[in-house]
């Protein structure tokens, strides 16, 4: 029997789709599995748990799906354990995103890049490196299948302080793949691409025709040339830049990898991200926390002129509630490769994995070794093999080896619990423009969120 321990799963956003694609899977399916249902939050739990029924009735599935709120419990000889874990998300991202830009830090985010995400990456790596921790003991020969960002910087720590096998899954080259099909005028499955770099600072080396083998890139460029500049502006104005004077196209948008840049600011317009009025006080005073704006084209002006502040929050980027059928009544699928792995790991049928994010190991040549990368593999019984990618352009080498060293620092920071490496970290990140402001901000934020970050002395 293979079991599955899904921790975070009373999730809004992947809870549910990620249980749809377990129960799709006929591989998955095909002997007896157990999928085990962990979350702090019984009342979601209790959500998935139905939904889960239901998909088991529809699908004539014979799966046993449980549920706890122990962590130990859930991952206890699982073969695969699912992480898709954040606590008050949109809370403790306001704090992320407004405090660092009070002390005039212009990051455009503050989720996976810049100095707010720091502060993320300590909380959910607390978190997430203890889990791999009781997986050392508990289901030490299991993989570790991250949701949580930021990815890299809470693979990274897993990587250096456990011997967990952890890969990070994001949706962002596909969201770049679609983009490029837009832009190209042709259909998904006759789109060949292979894309790396750091998780949300991703670079499409190859982009082909799939039933020609015809290069593309002449032709994207020849395209990203005649367009208006305000067209898809918050999805990729800054991208167009970067592809020009870079050479690549990146993915997956603007407000992503322009937290690496300390300039990209003139083409992101992040004051709407959270915005609220501070003279009737800070969003994580008054509990009045507004919805993140994912882009300013995506704003529903037709909104309510009275707002529900009980209302529960979608996740950022979201603008309506996640719909889980089809007009046919069929199931969605999420979009997302765990499943894809689970069964290759299973059945031992190789399968190609668009994005992982993983050890290097010499996939991108001049990036570190081990710097957790995001890069195309393979996968089957005997694990994941990244693709060997071509170096990058120095420019975006030089641009990632600084965020490695960021990376180090911050596990470093956690594992030693060192307020000096947390700030050491702080100083080197390339929005920061103030050695006092830095002192200022940490120490704000510290307090801040003092009962959720890890030790720092």
């Amino acid at each position: 029997m293979a079991k599955v321990a899904y921790i975070g799963a009373g999730s809004i956003q992947f809870g549910p789709l990620i249980l749809q694609d377990i129960l799709m899977s006929n591989k998955l399916n095909q002997d007896s599995l157990e999928i085990c249902l962990m979350d702090i939050e019984k009342s979601h739990l209790n959500e998935v748990i139905k939904h889960g029924e239901y998909l088991k009735n529809k699908l004539k599935r014979d799966a046993k799906i449980i549920s706890t709120t122990d962590r130990d419990l859930a991952i206890k000889n699982a073969d695969f354990v699912i992480c898709a874990l954040e606590k008050n998300r949109n809370l403790y991202w306001s704090q992320d995103f407004h405090i660092p830009r009070k002390y005039g830090f212009k990051q455009v985010y503050g989720e996976n890049g810049g100095v707010g995400s720091l502060f993320h990456a300590l909380r959910n790596i607390k978190e997430i490196v203890e889990l791999a921790r009781s997986m050392e003991k508990l289901c030490p020969k299991a993989i570790l299948l991250n949701f949580s960002n930021p990815e890299h910087k809470i693979c990274e720590a897993v990587t250096r302080l456990t011997s967990i096998q952890i890969v990070g899954l994001c949706h962002g080259v596909f969201i770049g793949r679609e983009q490029l099909c837009e832009l190209l005028n042709i259909p998904l499955n006759d789109l060949t691409t292979k894309a790396c770099g750091i998780n949300h600072f991703t670079w499409f080396q190859e982009i082909k025709r799939k039933s020609t083998g015809e290069n593309l890139y002449p032709i994207l460029k020849t395209i990203e040339k005649k367009g208006d500049w305000l067209a898809k502006w918050h999805d990729f104005a800054l991208g167009r830049i970067l592809f020009r004077r870079f050479g690549l196209w990146p993915s997956p948008a603007s407000n992503h990898y322009g937290e690496y840049l300390r300039w990209a600011e003139e083409f992101v317009i992040p004051q709407l991200q959270f915005f609220y009025d501070p003279y009737d006080g800070h969003p994580w005073e008054n509990n009045q926390i507004p919805e993140g704006v994912y882009t300013a084209d995506r704003v529903n002006y037709n909104r309510e002129w009275v707002k529900d502040w009980d209302k529960s929050l979608l996740p950022v980027g979201s603008s309506e509630e996640i719909k889980l059928e089809n007009d046919d009544g069929s199931f969605k699928s999420s979009g997302e490769i765990a499943t894809i792995i689970m069964e290759s790991m299973l059945t031992n049928d190789k399968s190609w994995l668009e994005a992982v994010n993983v050890p290097n190991k010499g996939s991108i040549p001049n990036l570190p070794d081990d710097l957790v990368v995001e890069v195309p593999a393979y996968c089957n019984a005997s694990g994941i093999k990244p693709v060997k990618m071509q170096p990058l352009p120095e420019a975006i080498a030089a641009i990632i080896r600084l965020h490695a060293s960021i990376h180090k620092l911050l596990v470093e920071a956690y594992s030693e619990k060192s307020k000096d490496k947390l700030l050491q970290a702080i100083l080197i990140d390339p929005t920061v423009n103030s050695y006092r402001n830095s002192i200022d901000m940490c120490n704000e934020m510290i307090n801040l969120q003092k009962d959720i970050l890890p030790e720092l002395n």
